[in-house]
């Protein structure tokens, strides 16, 4: 395999990711780590062969692909079951992990102490799935045959090649000297014992991958074939909709999808961007009622995908938490440069509305145990795209970017929203463009992510230059082939339908050029200049504060509600009122001040137990418009407050774009317009004084006209 290095540059992106893991480390902040699969990769072997090997892992069937057919009235005890499914299992391959001293010394002690009592808990739990489902419909049949799992090789056993990844995680670029990040009990452990693990070959700072054998050079792969030939009536246009790239810091390793109401429902972490209220107990309403971090308010979607995380012995916070440390997701994670959501039409004709809170998965988590059939990421770089792979991350040459890609699927059964196994209410189009029968064309999102990563130098295993890859289920031992993506379509329906009728009409549309509340959102910035407005305690324009200098004016409420923007809390009303309507005089200082000494010490936020999430302070848009759409509905005085805010000192998205977001009381333009008492009275004591005058003025007047008539 062909190697392509390149210097680490200190770009704006790179900047912004340190940044952003500063906050996560000052913040209570989480962590993930990266599971993916070779497709081309072959289990083969007797079931037990792997089970003296440290490169193994745990198949299990999946059971909620199977589960097509599920009644309403079961579904929420079904979910909470398969949530329990996905626990056992990584439970039980992190025993495997830990246990390769008692597996060399006793053949059988995988099969006696870890498979065979993972069997009897999966019975357990698949017989109360069919119990649930049996209550309110037809009994499942055959389900009891996928109880029994099997130990599998993983492709990662170098038998001590240094490309294997023979990496102690705290020899890596001199950081994280003695940490045990890779632990899967989550203790911290002598450096020693990481180095065990890196010895096993299973490479990766957390002891499961990537390896050397999960990356290929870009430059080797053929470029790829055109797509589906256009009729005379497809639907050409675009939309694209801007929501930044989680320069917020909003994480969390639930999935409202497919574990709704579980904790750690995804056993690896997520970036989101758009809703900023997502997590596993998330309902509709909290969803439709949530800020966002889209450009166009009117587009409260949520978007996530797992973090890409480099392995480079930085120990983040969820070190030893679930979904992170606990379950092999190590490593720093990246902020992406720049992330692009693009709806196009469909090449056979036009597309119809996607009904609201639909929920698409795409790609598939498990695809290692598997198989490929679901699997859908792509992978790239910068100048390469029309070279994509599928179960490698790629190798860029120097000055090339690394880019994710994600397709949904754009073909909808036009009833439902969700499905059992989240998979059949959708479909993809085949390669002619077309949807099978009973289904319609609707947008496709097209997902394009963009990491300033350095290719790593697999020759030494990363320690120059360190591995990357993203999170997912420990099992899984970080493949590349288990990326996938999320997403929940909380469009305004009038948006909706203008997004139809451009893509219909075969324009190119931008969700911030179309009607709805204009705001800044929460995160804005898709990477170079815009990024270093993030970085903790850094500059924010001329002073501005807003709650925007990272670590200065971050309010204690974050922590008290993990899925919103700061600066967008009720008890911040006061701050926004006095740091807008400051004489036009003071120096901005005295807002961080104030800031500081009402709201608290912004860096230590509360968590929910088992969803840890980090926020950082909100990303001023750099977009410019011709009018103040932020201010909406303000009676005129919007502008007037726009004109007094300082250069830089953008209002957050609670003032600047959500007129009547939660806690508010109008919008900022009004806000602005209201001083406090002092400023009042500074401001009409003038008049009065005015006033008086001409009062002593008309007296004299009557007084010498008086006296001449006399």
């Amino acid at each position: 395999m062909g190697r392509t290095t390149r210097r680490r540059r200190p770009t704006g992106a790179r900047r912004a990711t340190s940044a952003a893991i500063a906050l996560i480390l000052g913040g209570g902040g989480l962590v993930a780590a990266n599971v993916y699969a070779s497709a081309t990769e072959d289990g083969g072997g007797e079931p037990g062969q792997w089970a003296n090997s440290a490169a193994a892992t745990i198949d299990c069937p999946d059971v909620g692909s199977e589960l097509t057919d599920v009644p309403e009235g079961a579904r929420g005890d079904v979910d909470n079951e398969l949530a329990a499914l996905d626990g056992q299992t990584a439970e039980a391959y992190q025993r495997l992990q830990n246990s390769a001293q008692a597996r060399q010394q006793d053949a059988g002690f995988a099969e006696n102490a870890i498979m065979n009592p993972l069997k009897e808990k999966r019975a357990a739990t698949i017989e109360r799935i069919a119990i649930a489902i049996d209550r309110v419909g037809d009994r499942p049949e055959g389900l009891d045959s996928l109880a029994s799992c099997t130990l599998r090789e993983t492709g990662n056993d170098n038998g001590g090649d240094p490309n294997g990844g023979n990496q102690n995680g705290g020899d890596q670029n001199g950081g994280g000297a003695g940490q045990d990040q890779g632990d899967q009990q989550g203790q911290q452990g002598q450096q020693g014992q990481q180095g065990q693990q890196g010895q096993q070959g299973n490479g990766g700072q957390a002891g499961n991958g990537p390896v050397a054998a999960d990356f290929a050079d870009i430059t080797s792969v053929q470029p790829g074939g055109q797509g589906a030939a256009q009729r005379q009536n497809a639907s050409r246009g675009s939309f694209t909709t801007a929501c930044g790239v989680n320069a917020n810091g909003v994480f969390n390793s639930d999935n409202v999808i497919v574990a709704p109401g579980v904790s750690n429902g995804a056993h690896h972490f997520h970036d989101y961007v758009g809703n900023q209220a997502n997590n596993a107990f998330a309902s509709d309403e909290d969803l439709a009622a949530a800020e966002t971090s889209c450009e166009n308010q009117d587009d409260k979607s949520s978007y996530f995908w797992p973090v890409l995380r480099l392995q480079n012995g930085t120990v983040e916070q969820d070190a030893n938490s679930p979904g992170g440390g606990i379950e092999g997701n190590a490593g720093e994670i990246v902020t992406p440069k720049e992330v692009t959501m693009t709806f196009v039409g469909s090449p056979r004709g036009e597309v119809v509305e996607m009904p609201r809170l639909l929920r698409i998965i795409t790609g598939d988590a498990k695809a290692f145990v598997n198989g490929p059939a679901n699997a859908n990421a792509s992978w790239s770089c910068t100048g390469f795209e029309d070279r994509q792979l599928k179960d490698k991350y790629p190798l860029c040459p120097d000055g090339s970017d690394v880019v994710r890609t994600f397709k949904f699927q754009s073909c909808w059964d036009g009833r439902n929203i969700d499905s059992a196994n989240h998979r059949t209410h959708v479909a993809f189009a085949a390669a002619d463009g077309s949807c099978p029968g009973g289904f319609r064309a609707i947008p496709q999102l097209v997902q394009r992510i963009v990491y300033d990563v350095d290719a790593p130098s697999l020759q030494d295993g990363g320690r120059t230059t360190p591995l990357f890859a993203v999170d997912s289920f420990p099992e899984q031992v970080h493949k590349p082939i288990t990326d996938h993506g999320d997403f929940i379509n909380v469009f305004d329906e009038g948006l909706m339908r203008e997004m139809v009728d451009c893509i219909n009409a075969g324009r190119e549309c931008d969700a911030a050029d179309l009607g709805g509340d204009q705001g800044n959102g929460g995160d804005q910035g898709d990477g170079g200049a815009g990024q270093d407005q993030d970085q903790p305690g850094g500059d924010q324009g001329d002073g501005g504060d807003q709650n925007q200098d990272g670590g200065q004016g971050q309010d204690q409420d974050q922590g008290q509600d993990p899925g919103q923007d700061q600066g967008q809390q009720p008890g911040d009303q006061q701050d926004q009122d006095q740091n807008q309507d400051q004489d036009k005089g003071q120096n901005q200082d005295q807002d961080q001040d104030q800031n500081q000494g009402e709201d608290g010490d912004a860096g230590e936020p509360t968590e929910k137990a088992g969803t840890p999430k980090t926020l950082a302070s909100p990303k001023a848009t750099q977009r410019e418009r011709d009018e103040d759409a932020g201010q909406s509905g303000d009676d005129g005085k919007g502008d007037e407050a726009a004109d007094r805010t300082p250069a830089g000192n953008i209002p957050s998205a609670a003032g600047a774009g959500q007129a009547g977001s939660p806690g508010s009381e109008g919008s900022t333009g009004s806000q602005s317009a209201t001083g406090d008492l002092a400023d009042t009275g500074a401001e009409m004591w003038p008049a009065v004084l005015g006033g008086v005058l001409a009062l002593c003025g008309v007296v004299l007047l009557r007084r010498v006209r008086r006296g001449a008539i006399r």
